[in-house]
């Protein structure tokens, strides 16, 4: 396939390098040297250095010949133009476009984009997209990592096995037995950097493993438990940072954790300002979080959590080491540089939010073939989490897992069969239409298309 992508930012950089690893045809536009540079040096693709809005440097790039394009520069405006161009002009099959101000995202002017007017397929949000999963991390304290899948019905958790576990020495296969009525299975474990795949059932827990499990949503407290995470839900957080991502985290917050008393750390006075007449029921405090007499102030040391979404890496980690030492309870953190994510697993911050991997799989998720709904990558994108339907074609249709042989690599988590959930076994036999929940190795993700004998990269 022929794929522009407009911006080599930490986005668009990490969207390159998957897709020319799933053997496409990429190439990136951006204009300063640097950045494209760097893409360039690490990602088979081809590069365009000017500006993506103008025709010339579209053209320049293949534009004739893309199936599709998709457009994550930082100016919203770019990228509209982008896709209009792209459909105006070129006739690209498939435009996506990142769009971050919260203007162009109101339902109210959700009509003007279609082919007769904003020809935009798909919209990506970063903003909208890393405040509904911190929310997520905030309802399941204890996990450092959270998905859903089948519409909310299937939650993916990552969690740390500490060292006072319940489960530790217990084998995945010796799980099943001491919880038989909990609709939970382990399909990843990251251990020492390295990822093991439990698919023999002999694989024992140990401390400081990190265990990705997928659950019954209903189940989500039980399976906790199991591990020995019986945090409470906090009743007070601070954020530092009251940016579109704070602002946008803070809404959801007020609407499915009611009761939560909220305070706001936020640098800037104007936005500070402005927060404290939106938010009347928070508190909202001017000032710095590197700070101490602010954190004091903001009361962290009855803050169960502290949340740190500034647009500054390093003012995002120090601060969050500084809560915890401080008297906060959990430590959540937004990091925008995949290199720092290695380094700060080991600080002891609780969870990690990467703008450009949630912003990667919100956008695999909707160019891969129709078989596929969601996608999450899991830690250091180490592997992807699918939803897929079985169809009619797939060879896994109709034969008990254990006849497949599939790769050591792979491992289906769960199948949906109707509205029950099967935690599968050897001799589980997939039915067409079933939705299969299933782990891959990085290294592995093409291999899934065999197996499925669907196009797994794209259409």
């Amino acid at each position: 396939m022929k794929i522009i992508i407009c911006g080599a930012g930490q986005v668009g950089e990490s969207i390159a390098s998957h897709l020319s690893q799933e053997e496409n045809d990429v190439t990136i536009i951006d204009q300063n040297q640097e950045r494209l540079r760097k893409v360039l040096d690490y990602s088979d693709v081809s590069g365009v250095e000017g500006l993506a809005s103008h025709p010339e440097v579209l053209k320049q790039a293949g534009i004739e010949e893309a199936d599709m394009i998709i457009a994550v520069t930082q100016s919203d405006e770019v990228n509209m133009i982008v896709c209009q161009i792209a459909h105006s002009i070129f006739s690209t099959p498939l435009k996506i476009a990142r769009i971050r101000s919260q203007s162009y995202l109101d339902p109210r002017i959700e009509k003007i984009y279609n082919s007769e007017n904003l020809p935009i397929d798909y919209k990506i949000s970063p903003e909208q997209e890393v405040s509904i999963a911190v929310s997520k991390r905030l309802q399941i304290p204890g996990a450092f990592d959270v998905g859903d899948f089948l519409e909310g019905r299937l939650q993916l958790i990552g969690l740390i096995c500490e060292e006072d576990c319940p489960l530790l020495g217990v084998s995945t296969r010796h799980l099943r037995d001491l919880f038989p009525d909990l609709k939970m299975n382990i399909i990843a474990i990251i251990r020492l950097g390295e990822v093991i795949v439990p698919r023999d059932g002999k694989e024992k827990m140990e401390a400081f493993d990190r265990v990705y499990f997928v659950c019954d949503s209903t189940q989500v407290s039980r399976c906790m438990l199991a591990f020995g995470h019986e945090e409470k839900t906090a009743n007070s957080i601070i954020i530092a940072g009251g940016g579109e991502i704070g602002k946008n985290t803070v809404e959801i917050l007020n609407e499915k954790m009611k009761e939560l008393n909220i305070s706001i750390i936020e640098n800037n006075r104007d936005q500070a300002n402005i927060l404290a007449e939106v938010f009347t029921n928070i508190s909202v405090i001017n000032g710095d979080a590197l700070d101490q007499d602010i954190l004091t102030e903001a009361g962290i040391k009855n803050a169960e959590t502290f949340v740190s979404l500034t647009n500054n890496d390093e003012v995002n980690i120090l601060s969050a080491l500084l809560a915890k030492r401080s008297g906060a309870m959990r430590a959540i953190t937004l990091i925008n540089k995949p290199s720092y994510i290695p380094l700060i697993n080991t600080l002891g911050v609780n969870s990690i939010i990467s703008p450009a991997q949630i912003t990667v799989s919100s956008i695999l998720s909707k160019i891969r073939s129709g078989s596929i709904k969601s996608i999450h990558s899991i830690i250091e994108e180490r592997g992807e989490v699918f939803e897929a339907r079985a169809l009619e074609s797939s060879n896994i249709v109709g034969k008990p897992l254990k006849s497949l042989k599939l790769p050591k690599s792979i491992c289906i988590g769960a199948i949906f069969k109707g509205n029950n959930m099967v935690i599968p076994k050897g001799d589980t036999i997939v039915d067409v239409n079933d939705i299969i929940v299933v782990f891959a190795e990085k290294k592995s993700v093409k291999k899934l298309e065999t197996i499925l004998s669907i196009r797994m990269d794209l259409i």
